[in-house]
């Protein structure tokens, strides 16, 4: 008997892009659901969301994409922001705000993305975790439709998204600003797709650099930053442009005008970790968020994959330069380290500045290694100055090294710009009350200038009192995994998708790599492995703490004479509760089907 799971309904706070309509299932029957549960600032989660852009025209008239906004943060919870991200990131599909983690844990999510299938007849088919299943979706909904084509279950049609209205003014959601000679500014105009010149008033348009339409040339730029002299002069161009949904690098030649590829093959990175070179132009990337120009080189913050990257625009090439691709905030030599999504970058004598936007966190690399100002980990998040041990970010995206060695810090989600003084060690508020602040720039007058992001503006900060916030502290509260204490099996379940075979042609097509927080919770099991069952001990006397994994599995297509190879991951931070009365199992899936 085939045994089938029905799908839980999508019970949410409310709905954003079907004109006000609350969705039942009930309401899509006949249609092939895919349901996407992310969070707006989980880097991965928005690959998803370009991943299905295909599917969405592709099967336009059988399948209907939800989004699940399930959130992180606690400004992802307010309904004002989820309807600004939707926007900002040109959702277009349904979206229900899982604001309590409702439907999350009804469909037993446990991770930032996970996608799941339901059927035209209503039932649960398939579900995957991570980013990269593009093909394999679309070989399971060609299934699908044939499927229930023949059965007569499958109806097609308009789908329910009913798109808002177009936006107006200068900017729309810009994300990064630097000045160039002779004060004007240039500012990534991210969700017109383009760079735009501004006067120094940072109000009148001079010129625009792209069409303004995604993808011509550029898809959601995010940083700049302006080559010396010397180095343009031979390079051909002078700024260095972050292409982030196109995975690329582009040269900007501020003379002619002329936009050139100059990094990126264009393909999300979906590789191992090396220390070598690479032509730039065959490299493939993954969201460059942030650049700048550090130790003789353009620095880029590699926010897809949690690292930094080094690019050299005379020798067109590049490289890892710090950290090893897990998510999570460790210290240390900078090849070993840990980042989470870095979104900000900024030189200040021989430091390099970084905001570390997952852990909420303020960090810097000087002499090769690098160490946390502010910031407690993954989870950990507010808006509390004082003593850097004690300050908390949230989410931030901007920083700026000041002529008096202080940071100034777009505290994202907060709202705020902050400061760090690393003389006395203290965090203060400088400004807050903003609209999603996204990058500092302080000229050389030394005025300091805000992108407003949400607000869709540049903001001059006036001179000011500095205050001390002691608000709220925050620690993302997912539901726990409760686990035995000793022994316990770690199962990763994989299952290729259609058409698709694991891939051993260049030895095991699968890795593992396990680590704990804190570090004392795991007493055996920590390291890399190629198999995707493991065996771990936990520690009897830690109490909880998380588990972080990371999954890989390569494919390839099957009976196909030039077949395509795939590579699907991972990464999940599963937070853990020790139970001598709890199982000794923890199963993950990466990718598992009911049908």
């Amino acid at each position: 008997m085939e045994f089938r799971v029905r799908a839980p309904e999508l019970k949410g706070r409310g709905w954003l892009n079907t004109g006000g309509k609350a969705l039942t299932l009930a309401d899509l029957r006949g249609k092939i659901l895919l349901l996407d549960f992310w969070t707006f600032c989980c880097i991965n989660c928005l690959h998803v969301l370009d991943e299905l852009r295909p599917l969405e025209e592709k099967y336009g008239d059988a399948l209907v994409v939800i989004g699940v906004h399930s959130p992180k943060f606690e400004h992802e919870r307010d309904p004002k922001a989820l309807a600004a991200a939707v926007e900002r990131y040109g959702v277009h599909h349904p979206v229900v705000d899982d604001g309590d983690m409702h439907i999350w844990q009804q469909y037993a999510a446990k991770a930032w993305p996970t996608l799941a299938v339901v059927d035209p007849e209503g039932y649960l088919v398939a579900s995957m975790a991570g980013e990269g299943h593009a093909e394999g979706l679309s070989r399971l909904i060609d299934e699908l439709v044939a499927k229930h084509e023949a059965n007569g279950s499958l109806h097609r049609g308009d789908g329910p998204y009913v798109p808002p209205p177009a936006p107006e003014g200068l900017l729309h959601f810009p994300g990064k600003a630097i000045e160039l000679p002779g004060g004007h500014l240039l500012v990534s105009d991210s969700a017109r797709h383009r760079i735009v010149e501004l006067s120094p008033d940072g109000e009148t348009l001079v010129r625009a650099f792209g069409s303004g339409v995604r993808g011509e040339p550029f898809s959601e730029p995010q940083g700049l930053v302006l080559l010396p002299p010397g180095v343009a002069e031979t390079a051909g161009y002078d700024v260095v442009v972050a292409d982030t949904v196109n995975h690329q690098l582009r040269g900007l030649n501020l003379t002619t005008g002329a936009v050139t590829l100059v990094a990126g093959s264009g393909k999300p990175w979906r590789s191992t970790v090396d220390d070598h070179a690479h032509d730039a132009l065959a490299a493939d990337l993954s969201s460059p968020w942030d650049v700048a120009w550090f130790d003789d080189k353009v620095i880029i913050a590699m926010a897809g994959i949690h690292q930094l990257w080094w690019f050299d625009p005379i020798k067109r090439t590049v490289g890892v330069y710090a950290g090893t691709t897990v998510e999570a905030l460790r210290d240390g030599p900078i090849p070993d380290v840990w980042m989470a999504q870095p979104s900000g970058l900024s030189v200040g004598g021989n430091r390099l500045w970084i905001a570390d936007s997952e852990t909420s966190a303020l960090r810097f690399v000087e002499d090769g290694v690098m160490h946390t100002a502010v910031g407690q980990g993954l989870f950990d998040f507010g808006h509390v100055d004082g003593p850097a041990a004690e300050a908390l970010f949230q989410h931030p995206l901007g920083v700026a090294a000041t002529a008096d060695g202080s940071v100034l810090v777009a505290d994202t989600y907060n709202g705020a710009v902050r400061r760090f003084d690393p003389a006395s060690g203290a965090v203060s508020t400088v400004d807050s009350g903003l609209g999603e602040p996204s990058d500092i720039l302080v000229t050389a007058d030394n005025t300091v200038i805000v992108v407003e992001s949400a607000a869709h503006r540049l903001t001059r900060l006036a001179p000011g009192v500095v205050t001390t916030v002691t608000g709220e502290r925050h620690k993302t509260e997912r539901p726990p995994s409760h686990l035995a204490p000793g022994e316990v099996t770690l199962d990763v379940i994989f299952t290729p998708a259609p058409g698709q075979k694991l891939d051993s042609q260049f030895g095991s097509p699968v890795r593992l790599v396990v680590s704990a927080s804190p570090a004392e919770l795991l007493l055996e099991g920590e390291g890399t492995t190629t198999e995707l069952s493991r065996r771990i001990v936990l520690n009897p006397d830690v109490p909880k703490g998380v588990l972080q994994v990371v999954a890989q599995a390569a494919t390839c297509d099957v009976d196909a004479e030039f077949g395509a190879c795939h590579l699907t991951r991972q990464d999940w931070g599963v937070p853990i509760v020790i139970d001598p009365a709890a199982p000794d199992r923890l199963p993950l899936i990466l990718r598992g089907m009911d049908a």
